[in-house]
Order: C-alpha cells, then sequence, then structure tokens
C-alpha cells in the first residue's frame, strides 16, 4: 500500500509561497501539511490564519493542520472555517485530551493526536480508538530541517501493534527527517502518511520527489 505523502509548508520559500502552492496542486501529494507554532509551547514562530487562509485559497489537496501550541482548542472555530480535514493537536498541549478530539470531530474535521519524541506511545491506549490518526514527531517539534530521531522507527511500530491490538482504524503519520530512505523504513514499520519538508522543497525537482516518496511501499 503507497503512502500518502503531506509536504510540509514549512519548508516551503514563501517568497513564492504561491509558486509552490502551486507545485503541490500539480503533483501525486494527498495532503498539505501546514504546521502553526506560537513560541510557547515550542521554541519558535511559524505562521498564523492570515498565511493559511491564503493558502487554503490556492491549494487544491486536503489541509492537514498541525498546531503545535498551547490551548489549540481555542482555535477549532478557525480552522475549521480554513476547510481542513485534519486538525492535530499535541498530547502534550491539552489536559483534556478527549474533550478536544471530540470537538473537533463536533466540528466537522478529522481529529489527529499528536505525540513528541519522548511521549511513550502507551499513553495513547484510551484515546486510539476516539482518532483519526496520530502523528509521531521524529525530531523534537519548533524547526526544519533536523536529524531523524532513530527509535521513531520502534515507536511506528509498537504505534502499529496498538492500532491493531485495540482495533482502532486510526492512521500513522510521521514528520521529520523524513526522505527516500527513512521513509521506506518507516512505511516498512507501519506508517501510512509521510510529512516531508527539506526532502521535497530543497529538491532540484519537488514534483518527482513527491513521486518517489509515494512509490514507497509495504
Amino acid at each position: 500500500m503507497a503512502p500518502l505523502i503531506a509536504p510540509s509548508v514549512l519548508s516551503a520559500d514563501f517568497a513564492h509561497l504561491s509558486d509552490d502552492i502551486r507545485m503541490i496542486n500539480h503533483s501525486v501529494a494527498d495532503w498539505i501539511h501546514l504546521d502553526v507554532m506560537d513560541g510557547v509551547f515550542v521554541p519558535n514562530i511559524s505562521f498564523g490564519f492570515p498565511v493559511m487562509t491564503s493558502i487554503a485559497s490556492l491549494t487544491e489537496k486536503p489541509l492537514d493542520v498541525h498546531l503545535m501550541i498551547v490551548n489549540p482548542e481555542k482555535f477549532i472555530p478557525q480552522v475549521k472555517a480554513l476547510g481542513a480535514h485534519v486538525m492535530n493537536v499535541h498530547y502534550e498541549a491539552c489536559t483534556h485530551l478527549h474533550r478536544v478530539v471530540q470537538q473537533i470531530r463536533d466540528a466537522g474535521m478529522e481529529p489527529a493526536v499528536t505525540i513528541n519524541p519522548a511521549t511513550p506511545v502507551s499513553l495513547l491506549k484510551d484515546i486510539i480508538q476516539d482518532v483519526y490518526m496520530v502523528l509521531v514527531m521524529s525530531v523534537n517539534p519548533g524547526f526544519g530541517g533536523q536529524k531523524f530521531i532513530e527509535h521513531s522507527i520502534t515507536k511506528i511500530q509498537e504505534l502499529r501493534e496498538l492500532i491493531e491490538v485495540t482495533g482502532s482504524k486510526a492512521l500513522i503519520e510521521v514528520d521529520g527527517g523524513v526522505n527516500l530512505e527513512t521513509g521506506k523504513r518507516l512505511v516498512a514499520a507501519g506508517a501510512d502518511v509521510l510529512v516531508a519538508g527539506n526532502a521535497i522543497f530543497a529538491n532540484e525537482n519537488p514534483t518527482q520527489q513527491i513521486l518517489e516518496l509515494k512509490s514507497l511501499s509495504r
């Protein structure tokens, strides 16, 4: 089964953002991944709703919105207004995660939960059947272009086992250091969705790179 590919706009050329969005539109990418950072939950600031509204007006791909922020539930209406397909919140940022997941679903979006590299998969046992997707961070969130954390392969395998044992239908997404080499191992371990930034946008032929990532299968 071929993975879904979600190019991360965080690595795009913001001086020519419309060109990069059109490139994604014309590629075999499945989604477009938007990383929102607040400088509080993670040590960096990315972009907010004015930029995402512009992206939403240009893209032909479903939006996968990843909120690396405190109190993400405050922004459910704004994310919904973008027409987002997936709203992704961090396990570590939500004191009442089950409530937030239900609020996202009630708003008409698919709820997803992200775990940081130091957060064990076992903590998802009581929420895994309620989410559309789990995003495993394979770098520490906050910056693009970081080195892939090797333990992420084991976490994907553990998450796949948890999904099978519980009968969950959740997809497994991975973000951080994803390229053709790591992507192949991640898909073999059980990943369904690959988020790639530098591997795509720093490539001389990004459309071809997306196609090659899409061609990885288990």
